[in-house]
């Protein structure tokens, strides 16, 4: 492919890959567009569909995977294969209904791969059978072939799709289903374009990328941003974008309420960071890496609002004033607060061996704060896994006192908030609503304040500090909140 830098690479999530009217007329054949070319599309599974092949991101109830997993009945796995079958075929019919020969097409693609798959799971399940061979030794494998389908089946879908419009959409296939051995991912992705003129055709590639060393053991269920990321540094992309069915918004609007915030309009991929931190990630932090790196912007725009220009990410965006320009949080936070009188002088050691655990748990440090003989940190985890590391904290230290709650972390984040006095109208804004702060913390970076509060107050700090310095700073600066031209 002759890399022009005149492409954008564009990604489309599940929620929004759901409603194909959307994604046709929002996107694909937007009126505002010159023409459908120059784009290449990097496409999510349809919403729901990788928690019914992997398990519910939300409840973790197993899906094929998660069955296949606990390997107790064979029946059990395959039963939820017939489950991911009906609600494929039941999609295709609802796109293709009205199509027969598209439909059948359609049904035969997925067919293949759900048969391949499940031979190959039970080949596996036969193969470890005997003692030579662990079942946990594949499942990694398992996992990212089992989620290649969800990706494959819609792009698929909308390559034909599209097709019926009269748009010369190519179908670009990165599972790696039919590959012979293992590649590199760069590799796969420069075969797969290097032929394809943008001017002329619209490539429709698959969210999942196949990979020698796998993409789920660093991304799980963020690998369709990786592979988003690495096409558009590959290509040379001018422009990422990603579709979503909402804005990046200046807080949760579920919360706050619709008509009082507003899209964050421009901002930078250190703010993006901070917001993948509390699990609000616009892009995962190393997907977002290789775009900064290779200077490329990132745009966010909302699927129903074609008309919108979003909010643009970029490596050297800093407000032209100190402000905040997001309101975020994560709740069910455990606190680990590890006190021990003799940690005066050594806190590393204490600490290192902390870090130990935590990883040999695989779990996800929010933030951290230190004292003298005190060092505490603030874990996104679940109830299992936060006392399963309270155990083996107190087997670490036997003298040392192991305090664990539940807390939630509000934060205020902005490009720039160098401000004498913000964060004192911060404070004074949770002090408001008769909120004790269990902890608070500021970087000298002054990106992010973080508040540590029980975690019954999480709604009312959200809506107070996006009171307080979002929305007064709006109305004194005459910013229309429901007006997209104000972003």
């Amino acid at each position: 492919m002759t890399s022009s830098n005149l492409h954008t690479v564009e990604k489309i999530g599940g929620t929004s890959m759901s409603d194909y009217p959307a994604v046709r007329d929002n996107i694909m054949l937007n009126k505002l567009l010159k023409n459908p070319y120059q784009r290449v599309f990097v496409v999510s599974a349809y919403g729901g569909l990788t928690n019914l092949l992997l398990e519910h991101k939300k409840t973790a109830e197993p899906g094929i995977y998660g069955r296949f997993a606990l390997a107790e009945e064979e029946q059990s796995w395959i039963e939820a294969f017939e489950l991911v079958k009906d609600k494929m075929l039941s999609i295709n019919t609802e796109l293709f209904g009205d199509d027969s020969k598209l439909k059948e097409k359609a049904d035969k693609f997925i067919l293949r791969r759900l048969t391949d798959a499940e031979r190959v799971l039970a080949d596996l399940s036969s193969l470890c059978q005997h003692g030579h061979f662990e079942l946990a030794d594949h499942l990694l494998k398992v996992r990212e072939m089992l989620a290649s389908i969800g990706e494959a089946h819609s792009a698929f879908n909308l390559t034909h799709l599209l097709q019926k419009e009269g748009i010369n959409a190519v179908f670009v296939d990165l599972t790696g289903w039919d590959v012979d051995k293992a590649v590199d991912m760069d590799e796969l992705i420069k075969e797969k374009f290097w032929s394809l003129d943008l001017s002329k055709c619209l490539p429709i590639a698959t969210g999942y990328c196949h990979s020698e060393k796998g993409l789920m053991a660093t991304f799980d269920r963020g690998y369709s941003e990786m592979t988003f990321s690495r096409i558009a540094v590959l290509t040379k992309a001018k422009e990422a974008v990603i579709h979503k069915e909402y804005h990046l918004s200046s807080a949760d609007p579920k919360l706050v309420g619709l008509e009082k915030v507003v899209p964050i309009g421009l901002t930078n991929y250190d703010v993006a960071d901070q917001l993948a931190n509390l699990g609000m990630e616009a892009i995962h932090p190393r997907a977002a890496k290789g775009l900064r790196q290779s200077e490329i912007p990132l745009r966010v725009k909302n699927t129903f609002e074609p008309e919108h220009k979003g909010t643009l990410i970029t490596s050297t965006y800093i407000s032209d004033k100190p402000k905040v320009e997001i309101i975020a949080g994560r709740e069910k936070v455990y606190a680990f607060e590890l006190f021990d009188q003799d940690m005066m002088g050594q806190v590393d050691r204490f600490d290192r061996k902390t870090l130990e655990l935590i990883n040999e748990l695989k779990m996800q440090m929010v933030s951290k704060d230190v004292t003298a003989n005190s060092i505490t940190h603030y874990m996104s985890c679940n109830l299992k896994k936060a006392k399963r590391l309270q155990t083996l904290l107190e087997k670490a230290f036997p003298e040392a006192e192991v305090n664990v709650r539940k807390v939630c972390i509000v934060s205020a984040i902005g490009s720039d908030m160098q401000e004498a006095g913000m964060l004192a109208r911060a404070v004074a804004a949770i002090a408001e609503k008769g909120i004790s702060i269990q902890a608070l913390h500021q970087s000298m970076r002054q990106v992010d304040i973080q508040f540590v509060l029980d975690q019954s107050h999480f709604d009312t700090a959200v809506v107070a500090l996006h009171k307080h310095l979002v929305e007064s700073d709006n109305a004194s600066a005459g910013v229309l909140l429901d007006s997209p031209a104000s972003v």
